[in-house]
């Protein structure tokens, strides 16, 4: 293939789904569009891309450059079992964004969809949601497969996060032929993702003063090379040595967020850990302008990038 496919990134967040594309060799990302700008801020450290920042509803297709592959990790709030799954009521609008992806479908007629979002959005409003989006999709032509995977089961990264991956295809030739990954074995460790042994910044540690459960922290947290997580009242070890599902708003400290001990005290995950547990390279760039709860934030709302690789390699093949 001499020259790459070209990719559409809508919800680009930091460029997860694109990275994982872009490692094949054979797909190019030559647009993309994201509305918040701190995770635009990451995308443009480590993409050679300026990223349009407008809302999607105020992008006209026509100032859309062709491409042949549309990727998005649409908003996933409204349907996620984290958030009010509101789905296509979503009081702020989040599930509604769907259709602006439709009409940019519609008009640019990409050989190919990738899309990306909560397991729960299968199962919302009884199925209806889902109902939806599929008819949507097969009314502009295209032939669907979609599956939910697991990142620890099909990207070897210790995260147990589950999302559905759709593809959608114009030629049903391809279609018949894409399949998606097959589970592989589990290799990467917890402990090659997360540092137990080095000391951070105090800022990560807790203590008595900074914490008013600090006390049934020391009682129940008490093995390294596992995560912890406090649940509103109790703590709760991860037998599976797996992270739990990552959140986006795991910087703000308290419910649900990922707690290891170390040798020098317990502390919840580094910007840069969270994202190796992402699938992320360690040389991938976090602008050191920006807040820890905004990176906490940007990868909590990523994708895992090891599996989108696989998934991006099966499409490969196909082409």
């Amino acid at each position: 293939m001499k020259e790459k496919l070209r990719m559409a990134s809508f919800f680009a967040g930091v460029g997860g789904i694109d990275l994982g594309f872009e490692q094949t060799g054979v797909f190019k990302t030559i647009y993309a569009n994201e509305i918040d700008p701190y995770a635009v801020k990451t995308f443009e450290a480590n993409f050679p891309l300026q990223v349009d920042c407008r809302d999607i509803k105020d992008v006209k297709t026509s100032e859309i450059p062709k491409f042949d592959i549309l990727l998005a990790g649409f908003p996933c709030q409204a349907f996620s079992v984290a958030g009010y799954r509101q789905g296509f009521n979503d009081e702020k609008g989040r599930g509604t964004l769907f259709f602006e992806l439709i009409r940019i479908i519609k008009s640019k007629k990409p050989k190919i969809v990738f899309l990306e979002n909560v397991k729960n959005l299968i199962g919302h409003d009884n199925g209806n949601t889902f109902r939806i989006i599929l008819e949507h999709l097969n009314t502009l032509g295209y032939h669907v497969k979609y599956q939910v995977l697991n990142a620890k089961d099909y990207g070897n990264i210790p995260h147990g996060r589950e999302r559905i991956y759709i593809i959608a295809f114009r030629s049903k030739i391809l279609y018949q032929k894409f399949e998606f990954p097959k589970p592989i074995e589990l290799i990467t460790k917890l402990y090659d993702c997360i540092d137990f042994e080095s000391k951070q910044d105090v800022k990560y540690y807790y203590n008595e003063k900074n914490c008013k459960f600090y006390d049934k922290l020391v009682c129940d947290v008490i093995k390294k090379e596992t995560i912890y997580q406090w649940r509103r009242i109790y703590v709760r070890e991860n037998k599976s040595n797996v992270c739990p599902t990552l959140t986006a708003n795991m910087g703000t400290g308290g419910h649900n967020v990922p707690l290891i001990k170390c040798c020098d005290g317990i502390r919840k995950l580094t910007p840069r850990e969270t994202f190796n547990l992402q699938g992320f390279p360690k040389n991938y760039k976090l602008p050191s302008n920006l807040s820890n709860t905004k990176l906490y934030k940007q990868a909590g709302n990523s994708v895992v990038v090891t599996v989108i690789n696989r998934i991006a390699k099966q499409i490969k093949d196909i082409i």
